[in-house]
């Protein structure tokens, strides 16, 4: 049963990462940044501290209590992680749910998997141990996986011309998409590292009487709080650029109505990846770096799915059929195998 809800945990979470963007496609008369602010507040400020209300004990006196050393690492990694969030958001508004996320999330998994299994001594583990290489085995499909979801990707953009493209990427741009996807990969990978740097406040967490399924959840107060500041001077800077602060004041209050509960619906869709996420790293054990595979690899799987629903694989040929549906189901088997390494590791 433990072994199951790992898996299913982060599932939720992956699911909910890759649906957070959905509900965007239906604002209209809205920039960019005004949706993305206005989710972000919801996913990055308020649903934290929410989150972290309902699951922890004391969860202000925890954040006082824990050195200053390590809320400013946690919050720094988080602004890092910020300018990631905003990239892998840009990537995706240029190539497209499927493709963007492909390419970010692949990158990320890589840094994001074997910087902070190294910074806890723990990379031995992958090689030294029949756990450790089950789910090494799971790693490296999983990046098989990605390769070939990617490449399914590059094949589309070469069959798609003009008026052809799907009409749910509408501003596309393989330059700017791919220098945004491979900076928000790199980037993003740096919540990997506040949360390990946070691992002192889930330690605090527990020790003060939080269930330990929902020790990390307190982290994601100060971590997110970091990825708000980045993106919200970023937003502020647009909106004056491009003068846009009237989007919060159309005249169409239905409309203006709708924008915003669509947007607090794309923000509490996010913020639910990491909750999910902290769940389902209680369940890995010495094994918890493992968890940012498994999470990134659900959510690859689902953005994928989210890809081939709104029509953006639509009129591929066989060939490019062959390469995105072997990409998913690599990606399923790395997840499988992941879980199956951390059971023979007694640790689910």
């Amino acid at each position: 049963m433990e072994y199951f809800l790992g898996i299913l945990f982060h599932s939720i979470g992956g699911f909910s990462s890759a649906s957070f963007y959905v509900p965007t496609y239906q604002i209209k008369k809205w920039h960019w940044q005004t949706y993305w602010i206005t989710l972000g507040f919801v996913a990055w400020i308020i649903m934290p501290t929410i989150g972290g209300l309902i699951t922890t004990k004391g969860l202000f006196d925890i954040l006082a209590d824990v050195s200053t050393n390590t809320k400013l690492l946690t919050y720094l990694y988080g602004v890092l992680w910020g300018f990631g969030g905003l990239m892998a958001g840009l990537g995706i508004r240029y190539l497209g749910l499927a493709l963007g996320q492909s390419i970010c999330l692949g990158i990320s998994v890589v840094i994001g998997t074997i910087v902070p299994a190294a910074m806890d001594g723990k990379l031995g583990l992958l090689y030294k141990t029949t756990p450790g290489l089950v789910i090494s085995t799971g790693f490296l499909v999983c990046l098989l996986g990605i390769v070939l979801c990617g490449y399914a990707g590059v094949l589309k953009d070469k069959t798609d011309q003009g008026e052809e493209r799907n009409i749910s990427v509408k501003e596309f741009s393989a330059v700017k998409g791919l220098i945004f996807a491979i900076g928000g990969g790199i980037m993003s990978s740096f919540m990997a590292f506040a949360i390990n740097a946070g691992a002192p406040i889930a330690h605090q967490a527990l020790q003060s009487g939080t269930e330990k399924v929902f020790m990390n959840i307190p982290i994601f107060v100060l971590a997110l709080a970091g990825g708000f500041t980045t993106n919200f001077v970023y937003a502020v800077i647009l909106t004056a650029k491009k003068k846009t602060i009237s989007d919060f004041r159309l005249h169409d209050k239905g409309l203006l109505t709708k924008n915003f509960l669509l947007s607090m619906l794309a923000g509490l869709m996010w913020y639910c990846q990491y909750f999910f996420y902290g769940m389902g790293a209680t369940k890995m054990g010495q094994y918890d770096f493992a968890s940012w595979t498994l999470h990134l690899a659900t959510i690859i799987i689902f953005s994928n799915l989210w890809g081939v629903y709104l029509k953006e694989w639509e009129n591929i040929n066989t060939k490019t059929k062959i390469y995105l549906w072997t990409g998913i189901v690599l990606l399923i088997i790395s997840v499988v195998l992941i879980g199956v390494g951390n059971k023979l590791g007694g640790t689910l």
